[in-house]
């Protein structure tokens, strides 16, 4: 009978946050690869974009002129995916296999700084501090229509993720409805508060805390680390010490100490493999239906694509699409890799 090496041999891990398996492969780390190689990016972009949607001043698709903002600024999406309008549920019926139902929304577009050549790595940490403080009047201010019952905030870096435009922007999507995989996550998050009388993510990551492998980096308020089911290959989830169910009970203290984590994660981000490091992020936290959810444990999720370098993505095709989620680096080794980058941005290193 061969031992269990968990660096060595397929095996299945448990995500609790989804109740999901997915399958860890490590030997395939080792194969060589002749697939796709990514073109990267040139990084040579100026502060101001006489061309770009986003920058101040400037007049976006809509005949909309921005204004000449000096930080964050925030603005109703000019091609939401959702309407701010109210739909009556047509009289036609639904059956058991043609279900449908109108839903309503608010979308909007949050440009993190009027530079255009600027990134969340390379953002100062007073900057970043304000886009967290809009992130929280966002979310209090769209979760108080009676209509909004979930507000999702999140950015998509990178063209290999779809963002269309580099200008650094995320985007927050308020809606009627929970979206499918929060509403997993609500379920999972209430059946283990209703069991133990704790969050469940405040229990993993004292576990966390206690086994230290995965742990990228933390402060006093907050913790960023590779999830033990992480899917991705340099997955990441940034976790409050402290369980709060939204943004918007952050003090003052915790509101810096996120936005310096943010910092210190980006950068190691970028200095792994020293490109703009592409992934889609987002925050996770309790609904906006006027209910108390001490279920809910504040949390951000980073999910980038690349693999083995700047140039290699993870696919998620095959076996992904049609069983189950599978990863070929172990989440230990990917946070050794991120732990041990510097926080000090490449780019800065070079000077």
């Amino acid at each position: 009978m061969i031992l269990f090496d968990p660096t060595e041999h397929p095996h299945k891990r448990f995500n609790p946050l989804q109740d999901e398996w997915i399958l860890v492969s490590p030997h395939r780390a080792k194969r060589p690869w002749q697939g796709q190689q990514e073109k990267t990016p040139a990084d040579n972009r100026p502060d101001y974009d006489d061309t770009c949607y986003l920058c101040p001043g400037n007049i976006r698709a809509n005949g909309i002129a921005n204004p000449d903002y000096e930080d964050s600024y925030v603005f109703d999406n000019d091609f939401a995916a959702l309407k701010n309008e109210i739909i009556a549920q047509p009289e036609v019926a639904s059956t058991s296999f043609f279900k449908f139902q109108p839903e309503y929304g608010i979308c909007r577009v949050v440009c993190f700084s009027p530079k255009h050549n600027l990134t969340i790595p390379e953002m100062e940490v007073s900057q970043l501090t304000k886009v967290v403080q809009t992130w929280i009047h966002e979310y209090r201010t769209l979760g108080a229509i009676e209509e909004i019952n979930y507000v999702q905030i999140f950015e998509n870096k990178g063209s290999i993720m779809g963002c269309s435009n580099p200008h650094p922007h995320g985007q927050i999507w308020a809606q009627h409805t929970l979206p499918t995989k929060v509403a997993k996550v609500a379920t999972q998050l209430n059946a283990y508060f209703q069991k133990h009388q704790r969050t469940l993510l405040e229990d993993y990551l004292t576990e966390e805390t206690n086994a230290e492998e995965r742990i990228v980096v933390r402060n006093d308020f907050f913790t960023a680390l590779v999830p033990y089911w992480a899917t991705w290959p340099f997955e990441t989830m940034i976790i409050s010490n402290r369980a709060i169910s939204n943004i918007t009970e952050m003090t003052k203290e915790e509101q810096l100490a996120f936005a310096e984590i943010l910092q210190q994660l980006t950068i190691k981000y970028d200095n792994l493999f020293e490109t703009s490091f592409p992934y889609s992020a987002g925050i996770h936290q309790a609904p906006t239906d006027g209910k108390e959810h001490p279920e809910w444990h504040f949390h951000m999720h980073f999910y980038p694509p690349l693999l083995r370098s700047a140039s290699v993505k993870k696919f998620m095709v095959g076996y992904e699409m049609l069983a189950e989620s599978q990863r070929d680096i172990t989440p230990e080794r990917s946070a050794q890799l991120l732990r041990e980058q510097s926080t000090i941005h490449y780019k800065k290193q070079r000077i």
